[in-house]
């Protein structure tokens, strides 16, 4: 089930869209065709309908020539919140050489899992 903010835009879409085709006069059916779908997608589409695939839509769009405007749809540079959010961020360390040095031998220093444990002649294992 969509949202009431969902529903509302998809609907402002599908006004754009028959707006778009009209202006171009062209055919539902027509339109449909060149779009490689049935004129019932696209007018369910033209309504809002939620359940037509965004792939459905894309085809659509590449009919009309506006297939560049689903590319800028989430433009991140144009991301108000998340540029603010990433600007926000603390910059991370990065790991010095002494460090990795230090970390390679600590794990060098334990023990293997798969290596057969060392016995001495007197019976005790290590």
């Amino acid at each position: 089930m969509s949202s009431p903010k969902s529903k509302t835009a998809l609907e402002r879409l599908g006004r754009d869209l028959r707006a778009a085709r009209l202006s171009r006069r062209v055919a539902v059916a027509d339109l449909a065709v060149r779009a490689g779908t049935s004129a019932s997608t696209v007018a369910r589409l033209e309504k809002g309908d939620p359940g037509v695939g965004i792939g459905t839509l894309a085809d659509v769009l590449v009919a009309l020539g506006l297939i560049e405007r689903l590319a800028d749809l989430v433009d991140i540079r144009k991301d108000d919140l998340g540029l603010a959010l990433t600007s926000e961020r603390v910059p991370q360390r990065g790991r010095s050489f002494a460090t990795t040095l230090r970390k390679q031998e600590r794990q060098n220093d334990k023990p293997k899992r798969n290596e057969p444990d060392t016995v001495d002649p007197d019976g005790v294992a290590f």
